[in-house]
């Protein structure tokens, strides 16, 4: 499972970016309008010059044809672009239209196994499933992650499925269980999954031994 980070903070990218396990990134309005800044262009392309890999930016219009042209300028910004398209029918359409012209797109704010079965055949390279929000609205997020995996898996389809609205640490163990391709974290998140008290008292333990040890 590869995982993604979560954010449009420039810091955090370049930090997270120094571990050597972000396979790309995903951002939204309300990543960037965090960050204090609405020069959307400017934020995107410094993403992209930090992670080589694909850069999910989400469509800021509605309407199909819309939709559809702002993604092919938004995907003219840098060679590692995917655009995100939200799964309403405006958004499938959009979709088609995009994947007939190889413009990769996330097929974002998925809830439902006919959503992203629809995206898959619409020709999307993602869909991301919001694990998190399913679960606030009293749904098992990543059992519908899991049956995702396994139609996919059946019928032979090469969409890969994101583990999106990750909350904490066993989001991802369970994305991991369930088949996802690719868990995308908040920075956060990311941190906490490295993160074990007993590594702590480990290192603690065999740096004192070996302190007492080289003062013989």
């Amino acid at each position: 499972m590869q995982i993604f980070l979560d954010t449009a903070n420039i810091d955090q990218i370049r930090q997270a970016a120094k571990l050597g396990i972000i396979s790309g990134v995903t951002t939204n309005p309300s990543l960037v309008s965090k960050e204090g800044t609405a020069d959307y262009e400017a934020v995107v392309k410094e993403i992209c010059s930090i992670i080589p890999g694909p850069i999910s930016v989400e469509v800021l219009v509605e309407g199909t044809q819309a939709m559809t042209q702002q993604a092919k300028l938004i995907s003219s910004w840098a060679p590692n672009i995917v655009v995100k398209i939200p799964a309403t029918s405006d958004g499938l359409e959009a979709t088609s239209a995009l994947a007939r012209e190889k413009i990769k797109v996330n097929f974002t704010l998925c809830f439902s196994l006919n959503q992203a079965l629809l995206g898959a055949l619409a020709g999307a390279t993602y869909v991301s499933l919001f694990v998190g929000r399913l679960d606030d609205a009293g749904h098992n997020g990543m059992e519908v992650v899991k049956d995702i995996v396994d139609v996919f898996a059946h019928y032979q389809l090469a969409t890969q499925v994101i583990a999106a609205s990750i909350r904490h640490p066993q989001h991802c163990v369970a994305a991991a269980k369930a088949g996802a391709h690719i868990a995308t974290v908040p920075y956060k998140v990311l941190m906490q999954m490295i993160q074990h008290p007993l590594t702590d008292v480990g290192v603690t333990r065999f740096l004192g031994d070996w302190q007492r040890i080289s003062k013989q």
